[in-house]
């Protein structure tokens, strides 16, 4: 999984004689089995003699005051490569600090490697690994924290963001990436020092906020960027925007700035990043939305346009999707069908020039100000990082069909298949075609059905070549590492369902338990119902031929002629109807008592039983109870219970829970 250009500058600086190390956030994707974003090399030469190694070879820069980097540039790939000599410049003070939280190092080249791991952000990207001898250098406790999955500053959290509030974001963009816990200090941490992000450059906020709407992690990010009330100075609209959805109770269905970034989030990714222009025009499109509402078919139309590259396929496909209904309030409208071509297309050219006209919102101090005045008590910031150049970009995409909608052709080559390198380089045409597949798929995911959001794809856009991202998994290097660190030989696990501890633990077993017996006052009476049913079938078919009869001979009793034979044929059959209530009442009570445990004849009973199956949980339940509703109440929670356990126990064993998605920003304890 190392590129060849890394395996090239580390085996050239080996080659000459210098220690050469992987370091930082590549180490921790290749253990996690994901392709790193980029490669970091640092070595024991100076940068100079690294410039000078690689001059024949490849083309090298020195770069950076603060912090110098050599820049090696081979195949139109760059690895930065940095020295263990020319460490960030600190003040004593600091470096004082360092030296009390340095282990016991048995040589220089240890105490190389150590020191250079304190000056890191997190100990997940402090971690250093030899190729050569397959060995990784841990002086963090980074192992620990990368199997647990937790985000843990190296240095003390207020120390290590204040000294860099720019970590805040990086510490974001990795907590959304892979689905990482926050640790107690370092959220306190972020609460406290989250302002200093005003401070940072502008183009270090582009670059971070790029890293993480380009990369597979736009949702999550803009999630934990609004909770730490970081997006209100960042994108104050749409943040604005999410507190107002907040309010809402169906706030969660009809979000469709966050559906919008989690169809993003599922075509990009590390290995395949998007150009900064589709995110810009996403946050413009969505912002035109929300200061104009549009017609369902307008939508489905504009972004099945940009899709399928003209204009008489996009309004055919349009046609046919804008008749279900789509819950997106207030952007979406309800779908008016019958428009004309020519109506739809001027609606349509309408929505791109709103888009266009939003763009300025993101790039310009006035116009963001201007845009603000529909959220008059929001607090209004004035932070405008997005450059020029790029949203003129991203204008460009709307051009055409701002123009003249009708006229519209693609220079893209029909097919469904995304280029990634041009999708990479911004290319208009890839992406707009990109942008028109992301609306088609946040629309049809908020469709309506039978009066609840669907979710599943209806619309068919899968595209070629790509594949779902799963939950990553630890190498084997990570397993083996452990176990030699591990005196006791105990290894640590990603948390599940199984062995998350503490409140998560409780939480979860809560969950589950409440939804277990949702399901079972709904759905375990009828499958009760239906399996007596089934087992007593003959028997009910022969009451209802058996009682039939007995109704005809009743009417006959009444002709003095047939009195005494219909008397005698009465008697037999109601002896025969008896026996066989009899039988069949026996049989259902049988069926019962399989099904269900013995109900509890006194409330003493009730609240032992009760008592024990809340211990086998590990909740405390309350036994006592102090009225007649509340005993209703625990008596159909403890029947429930019991059924779900029998059936259960009559099934084949399976997982008990179901894995959990990794949280995004709670607490470790």
């Amino acid at each position: 999984m190392i590129s060849y250009p890394s395996q090239f500058v580390l085996n050239l600086l080996r080659s000459k004689g210098f220690e050469s190390y992987l370091v930082g956030g590549c180490v921790r994707d290749l253990l996690l089995n994901r392709t790193p974003k980029d490669f970091d090399v640092i070595t024991t030469a100076e940068l100079k003699e690294v410039r000078k190694q690689f001059r024949r070879s490849a083309r090298a820069e020195v770069v950076g005051r603060r912090f110098p980097v050599c820049l090696v540039h081979i195949k139109g790939s760059v690895v930065e490569v940095t020295s263990f000599e020319t460490g960030a410049r600190t003040s004593k003070g600091k470096e004082q600090s360092l030296y009390t939280l340095l282990p016991k190092c048995s040589n220089k080249k240890d105490l190389f490697r150590c020191k250079n791991s304190l000056r890191r952000d997190f100990t997940i990207n402090s971690l250093f690994y030899d190729p050569f001898a397959n060995k990784i250098y841990d002086y963090t406790c980074g192992m620990a924290d990368l199997r647990s999955l937790k985000l843990e500053t190296v240095i003390p959290a207020k120390l290590s963001f204040k000294e860099d509030p720019g970590r805040i974001l990086r510490g974001f963009r990795i907590t959304a990436r892979l689905g990482l816990s926050i640790s107690t200090e370092t959220e306190a941490a972020i609460w406290t020092y989250s302002s200093l992000v005003k401070s940072l450059d502008k183009n270090k906020i582009m670059i971070e906020l790029n890293y993480m709407l380009s990369y597979g992690a736009g949702e999550p990010s803009l999630r934990l960027l609004w909770k730490f009330k970081l997006l209100e100075f960042l994108l104050p609209v749409h943040a604005a925007y999410l507190d107002e959805q907040a309010i809402k109770e169906d706030a969660q269905a009809s979000n469709m700035l966050m559906k919008l970034f989690f169809h993003l989030d599922n075509l990009v990714a590390c290995d395949r990043p998007c150009d900064c222009t589709l995110w810009i025009g996403l946050l413009a499109f969505h912002l035109a939305l929300v200061d104009d509402p549009q017609d369902a078919l307008v939508v489905w139309a504009f972004a099945s346009v940009l899709y399928h590259g003209e204009w008489e396929s996009g309004v055919k496909f349009a046609k046919e999707h804008a008749k279900t209904s789509v819950n997106f309030v207030p952007e979406i409208r309800t779908s008016s069908i019958y428009k004309s071509d020519e109506e739809i297309a001027k609606a349509v050219t309408k929505l791109a020039s709103l888009v266009m006209h939003s763009i300025p919102a993101l790039v310009e101090h006035n116009s963001l100000l201007q845009s603000m005045s529909r959220y008059p008590s929001f607090p209004r910031s004035g932070m405008v990082f997005v450059p020029r150049k790029a949203g003129k970009l991203a204008s460009a995409i709307f051009k055409m069909l701002a123009s003249d909608v009708q006229l519209y052709k693609s220079e893209r080559r029909k097919n469904s298949k995304i280029n990634y390198g041009m999708l990479g380089m911004g290319h208009l045409s890839e992406t707009g075609f990109v942008l028109g597949k992301i609306i088609l798929e946040t629309m049809n995911s908020g469709i309506v059905v039978d009066g609840e959001d669907s979710e599943a794809g209806q619309c068919q856009l899968k595209t070629e070549g790509t594949e779902e991202i799963g939950q990553s998994q630890l190498s084997d290097l990570v397993n083996h590492q452990l176990a030699a660190m591990n005196d006791e030989g105990q290894l640590l696990s990603i948390p599940n369902s199984e062995s998350r501890q503490g409140k998560n633990k409780k939480r979860k077993l809560v969950e589950n338990i409440a939804v277990a017996d949702k399901k079972m006052v709904s759905g375990n009476h009828e499958l009760f119902e239906k399996h007596e049913y089934k087992e007593n079938k003959e028997e009910h078919q022969k009451l209802v031929k058996l009682s039939q009869k007995a109704n005809l001979s009743s009417t006959k009793d009444s002709l003095p002629e047939n009195k005494i034979n219909n008397r005698k044929w009465l008697t037999n059959d109601r002896k025969k109807i008896t026996s066989a209530n009899q039988s069949s009442l026996d049989q259902a009570r049988h069926v019962k008592t399989e099904e269900h445990s013995t109900c509890p004849p006194s409330q003493s009973t009730l609240s032992e039983n009760h008592q024990v199956i809340a211990n086998n949980y590990n909740i405390d339940l309350d036994a006592k109870t102090t009225n007649e509703s509340d005993s209703k109440k625990k008596r159909s929670h403890l029947s429930l219970v019991e059924i779900f356990k029998v059936k259960e126990s009559q099934k084949p064993h399976k997982n008990k829970l179901s894995k959990p998605q990794l949280p995004v920003s709670s607490s470790d304890e």
